[in-house]
């Protein structure tokens, strides 16, 4: 229609209809062409067979949340930790590097009174990000220190600290969901200290600040992530949340809403408590339009406790009901053995990531910032300086197709320093326990023994780890060693 010959009213109604129309496709292309939101949700000592997308016993435990995001997004099945204890895989997802690179070489964790592992001029997953335009949060278990002096004082400012990398927000449960400080702490100090006074105790550091509440913190920590992003809610710029919940890490302490609706006793309800802060964070993404646009990946630090003897013997309880906290696989958290690092990896993106997929591919935690990175548009990361040991498995994300592996290997490390490799069916485990400074490396004897000692295992043909191969494959045994060594002398393991 010539719109010169129209009625002048009949004009004017076409000309605003046609200006309206361009606005929605105008609307529509900035959202389309806006960088994704991202959200990185790691969990604490939650086992490759506690989600119900990976086996686990709806009869004992139930996960909706987390099964949805396996169910619209795409669930891997061989994801790794590079540690199995807590402080070096969240190094390793924050710098994109092995944490054994460190002075925490010898497969340990930081203590609460430790200084900031990470320097302030190492490039973080944050850092990056903020470069792109990103709004930066983190809410959770930091677990990665506080300020440059021997012994943290948490009565003064704590920096450099989270803020210092590239966040924009802290709001952190310090060192363990037991830790001693018994604080949360805010951005640079601890929230709601009134002096600088100590009054000790048993197990407590003695601040003279609000002093969290057990089954109340996985609650108070999802209240805070859930106020970020509502805060993210109709600005410009896109947004990047660090979520760390403290469940199910020891003590097992279930909220009261949690408390009994498990099948598999406290333990289970802790996970209850996990996929219902999972719900928490996905509906508040939706309350705000921006789950359609938004990456959410979730996983866990390393695998679950199945150590009869944790501090309030929930796991034994859980596992007696017939929770197989990390599957069929052997070991769990401090182990060499696979339920040690195999842990469950989800990742959504609508439009991007297939929905109701399953990857076999060989990927790491530790792969997460560069995969983040070439997301945001950085695929030619400079190893010498930035995220050494992290490789893009984007194709593994998206379901592209690839002729071979993105990963070659993947070096492990268990809480008692001793080193395996990954590779394809392989895995080699050194077998030799490291110490830190002035002590004494763990005894080859005793209920471990059996992970101090060299062995190659073929997983594809014996998952439970209990034949040593490398007789039969010398050549293999002796690539992987010389692999392994190469990879921690030369400063990087990414081609």
């Amino acid at each position: 229609m010539n719109l010169l010959f129209c009625p002048r009213r009949l004009r004017s109604t076409l000309l605003i209809t046609l200006l309206v129309a361009q606005a929605v496709v105008t609307v529509h292309a900035a959202t389309s062409q806006r960088a994704p939101n991202i959200v990185v949700i790691l969990a604490d000592d939650f086992g490759y067979g506690s989600v119900g997308a990976y086996g686990a016993d709806p009869a004992l435990v139930h996960t909706p949340h987390l099964d949805r995001l396996a169910r619209e997004g795409r669930r891997f099945t061989n994801a790794y930790t590079p540690s199995s204890v807590c402080t070096p895989t969240r190094y390793a997802l924050v710098t994109g590097r092995y944490c054994w690179r460190t002075s925490l070489n010898h497969g340990g964790v930081a203590n609460t009174l430790d200084p900031l592992l990470i320097e302030t001029t190492r490039p973080t997953l944050a850092s990056l990000l903020k470069k792109h335009g990103y709004a930066t949060g983190f809410v959770g278990k930091w677990h990665l220190g506080y300020g440059t002096e021997p012994r943290v004082d948490y009565t003064k400012d704590l920096k450099p600290g989270p803020l210092e990398l590239g966040f924009d927000y802290q709001f952190a449960v310090p060192q363990n969901h037991n830790d001693i400080t018994r604080v949360f702490v805010e951005n640079h100090r601890v929230y709601g200290l009134r002096s600088r006074t100590l009054t000790p105790a048993p197990g407590k550091l003695g601040l003279d600040a609000p002093e969290r509440d057990d089954p109340k913190t996985m609650g108070d920590l999802t209240e805070r992530a859930v106020g970020w992003l509502e805060k993210q809610a109709g600005q410009p710029a896109p947004f990047f949340l660090y979520f760390a919940p403290v469940a199910v890490h020891e003590l097992v302490t279930p909220s009261a809403e949690s408390a009994g609706t498990s099948k598999a006793g406290p333990y289970g309800d802790f996970i209850h408590d996990l996929d219902r802060s999972v719900g928490r964070i996905l509906a508040a993404l939706e309350k705000q339009n921006a789950l359609a646009h938004t990456l959410v990946i979730f996983t866990s630090d390393n695998g679950g406790v199945v150590n009869p003897g944790s501090k309030t013997g929930a796991n034994k309880i859980a596992m007696d009901a017939g929770l197989k906290i990390n599957g069929a696989l052997r070991g769990g958290k401090h182990d060499i053995w696979e339920g040690g690092f195999k842990v469950p990896f989800l990742a959504r993106w609508p439009g991007r990531i297939p929905a109701s997929t399953t990857s076999h591919e060989m990927i790491g935690v530790v792969d997460i910032f560069a995969t983040i990175a070439a997301i945001a548009g950085e695929t030619n990361l400079d190893r010498a300086t930035t995220a050494p040991d992290s490789v893009n498995v984007l194709p593994a994300l998206l379901g592209q197709p690839s002729t071979q592996p993105l990963r070659r290997d993947l070096i492990l490390q268990s809480a008692s320093g001793v080193y395996a490799i990954r590779s394809g069916p392989w895995k080699w485990i050194e077998g030799v326990p490291l110490a830190p400074k002035g002590k004494k490396a763990p005894a080859p004897a005793g209920p471990k023994a059996d992970q101090f000692r060299a062995r190659l295992v073929n997983l594809a043909e014996d998952p439970g780890e209990t034949t040593d191969v490398s007789a039969a494959h010398p050549e293999i045994a002796q690539r992987l060693a010389e692999t392994l060594r190469r990879h921690r002398t030369q400063g990087f393991s990414r081609d």
